[in-house]
Formats: structure tokens, C-alpha cells, sequence
């Protein structure tokens, strides 16, 4: 067993890790304030050509493995939690079905400029009714001739009141539940598109989130993205990614969180002594130590399974999973080790705390991730 990571991985640790910081990390607490999409970084993210990595070269892409990109999504989510998740959404969930279905044409036109990030992407799943309960998906999607019409409204979009276009999921076959799902493409500029509510948020700040609504919007045949009803079979494929890329999140979350309540500690006198001499401040150290390095290397080790073929879907559940609860715990542990002042704004744990709540949901809510294997385990 080998849990090094290689010397390429490493020095490709290095130089995202710069990049964070000299981009990300001194805007921080503005990005938070603003709370909307800041172009400006996106532009700058975007030159260093990251938006492309797990997409092939003949487009622009650095054709990445999974352990390179979790590295990638690991260290951008040091920075700012809101920009992660607009780049990671252009890079991953927006994108990916349309650079493996799409054709020659609308990868020229809408993937070409996505990976220079000049066209924003998303991805539209959700819905009033239906989140992880995909199978509620109300928005439909009928063939007339040469051309698809899709109506119905998509909520929490990340990128949704700025992107360009959008990988909609809709019902081909009402009566067909979950297998009557597929995937289309919907540029913004098409008749009927429309950018709904934008939806302020607590946490993740510096992405932009709200509603599309598609009125009976029309698209050339082509941008059915695969085979129709196929569309809950090819979201696996990516799903598991999402997940530890969201694990992998909530592991950089916490280590933020706990090393500016370190160097609190280490400040903050009480009864004669800086506060990390007391015991019961060190095990809030101890404790989130050890659990952040079982969620970190469950996580990559889950990525190393994708990377290798082999069915890793409970896995991938589980480390999320593991991961968010652990993150949630830090920064709790981080607003108490700054006593009162983990209640004021002026200082960064209720950020961390913000933003964490943010990770519940991406990949499935844990009730549901906790639902599904707690059968598969009792079905052995």
C-alpha cells in the first residue's frame, strides 16, 4: 500500500495553492460581504486555465485525473467557499455532459469558451419539490419535429442568474419515474429562458444563486445530451465525484476554521495564561485533528477507487458524510474557543460556520445518504 501522492501531485498542490493565495484568500472577506458573483477573480481564475481540467486537450482542457482534480477543489475551497463552488460547477457538473455528449458544434461554441471562462455554465436539477427525490422532477421536456420544448422552473442553481447556458434535467416520460429523465443543453439567450429570483444565502456567499425558468423553451434536437431516459444512469457516473469533491471542501473548511482558532488560543489570556494551555481547549484540537485526517483520507481514497474503475458509490456517501459532520463539528468548536467573540462579525469563525451549513446538501442530504446505506448494510 502506497499513500504518498506523487511528486506531479504535489508540485500541482503547490501551484493552486499559491494561486489561492495571492487571489483568493486577501479578497476573502469582501467576497463574503458583497455576496455576488465576482467577475473580476473569475477572470483571473480563469487565465491560469484551470477551468479546463477535466476536460481533454483538443478543447483547451489539461485532462486531469480524479486525484488532480480533488487536489485542485481541495485547495480552491481554502480561499472562499462561495467562489469554489462557481468554479467548481463550471468545471465539473455544468460542463461534463456536454463535453461527453455534446456535439462537435456546441462543444466549439459553449465548451471552448467555458474552459477559457468566457461562458458561464450550471446545472439544473432542483426543484420545489424534488432535490435528492429526483424522481419529483416536474419540468418537462416533448419532442416536436426537429426540436425539444422544455417548461418548468429550476431553484438553487448555483451560477443560474449569470451563466450563458445550463445542463437542465427534465422528464421525457412523466410516467416513467426516475427512467424518464434526461439531460438537455439551454443556452440563456434562447426565447422563454428566463433568469428568476436570485436567492440570498447564509453561507457561500460569493457565488450567485436563484431560479431558471424555462417557458416552453425550444432547442434543436441536438442538445438532448445522451440517450433520452438515460439521464439518472449517467448521473452517477459524475455523482460520486461531486461527493468527494464536497467532502474534500468541508475538510479545507474546517482546517481554516481550526487554524484561526489556534492562533486565537494562542493569544487569548484567561486567568493569567493564553487559553491553549487549558486542557479541555487542547482535546478540541485533539479531537478535530484526528477526525479530519480519517475524513481527508477516506476521501482519497475514494478518489484513487474512481481513478482505478472500481464501484465506489457507498464509499463515496460515506466519506462525504463523514467528512460534513466533521466540518460542522470544527467550526462549532471554533465559534466556542472564541467565546463571545465566535458571535461577532468582525471576526472570521461565523463565516466558517456560515459556510459550512452550505455542504448538507451537495451530493444528497445526509438523511438520505444515511437512509441508503444503513439499507445496503442491513441487506448483507
Amino acid at each position: 500500500m502506497d499513500f504518498r501522492f506523487s511528486d506531479e501531485h504535489e508540485f500541482f498542490r503547490r501551484q493552486v495553492r499559491d494561486a489561492v493565495d495571492r487571489l483568493i484568500r486577501p479578497r476573502v472577506a469582501e467576497l463574503d460581504e458583497r455576496g455576488e458573483f465576482p467577475r473580476a477573480l473569475w477572470d483571473e481564475v480563469a487565465a491560469l486555465g484551470y477551468f479546463g481540467l477535466r476536460h481533454p486537450a483538443e478543447y483547451g482542457g489539461l485532462e486531469a485525473d480524479t486525484v488532480t482534480s480533488m487536489i485542485f477543489f481541495e485547495e480552491l475551497a481554502r480561499g472562499s467557499c462561495g467562489f469554489f463552488m462557481a468554479a467548481t460547477v463550471q468545471m465539473l457538473m455544468g460542463t461534463y455532459f456536454l463535453g461527453r455528449f455534446g456535439s462537435e458544434e456546441l462543444k466549439r461554441t459553449l465548451l471552448v469558451p467555458a474552459i477559457k471562462g468566457e461562458k458561464i455554465a450550471a446545472i439544473g436539477f432542483t426543484e420545489s419539490q424534488s432535490g435528492s427525490d429526483l424522481g419529483g422532477t416536474r419540468t418537462t421536456a416533448v419532442r416536436e419535429g426537429d426540436e425539444w420544448v422544455l417548461h418548468g422552473t429550476k431553484e438553487w442553481i448555483t451560477n443560474g442568474p449569470v451563466a450563458d447556458f445550463a445542463t437542465v434535467v427534465a422528464t421525457t416520460d412523466p410516467k416513467a419515474g426516475l427512467k424518464g429523465l434526461s439531460f438537455f443543453l439551454v443556452e440563456a439567450d434562447r426565447p422563454g429562458y428566463q433568469r428568476g429570483q436570485t436567492i440570498g444565502k447564509l453561507g457561500a456567499r460569493a457565488s450567485s444563486t436563484g431560479e431558471i425558468v424555462l417557458d416552453h423553451v425550444r432547442v434543436p434536437a441536438d442538445h438532448l445530451l445522451g440517450e433520452p431516459g438515460r439521464g439518472v444512469s449517467y448521473l452517477g457516473d459524475i455523482l460520486n465525484q461531486v461527493r468527494v469533491m464536497t467532502g474534500l471542501a468541508a475538510c479545507s473548511i474546517a482546517d481554516e476554521a481550526m487554524a484561526d482558532a489556534r492562533g486565537y488560543a494562542k493569544r487569548r489570556e484567561a486567568f493569567g495564561k493564553p487559553i491553549s494551555e487549558y486542557q479541555l481547549i487542547r482535546e478540541k484540537f485533539a479531537r478535530f485533528w484526528i477526525q479530519r485526517e480519517a475524513a481527508r483520507t477516506f476521501l482519497y481514497r475514494v478518489a484513487w477507487m474512481i481513478d482505478q474503475g472500481q464501484e465506489c458509490m457507498r464509499e463515496a456517501m460515506g466519506a462525504k458524510w463523514l467528512a460534513t459532520e466533521m466540518c460542522l463539528e470544527a467550526v462549532d468548536q471554533a465559534t466556542r474557543i472564541y467565546a463571545g467573540n465566535g458571535f461577532s462579525t468582525e471576526y472570521p469563525p461565523q463565516r466558517f460556520f456560515r459556510d459550512a451549513r452550505f455542504l448538507l446538501s451537495g451530493g444528497g442530504t445526509h438523511e438520505v445518504l444515511l437512509d441508503f446505506l444503513g439499507k445496503r448494510y442491513l441487506a448483507e
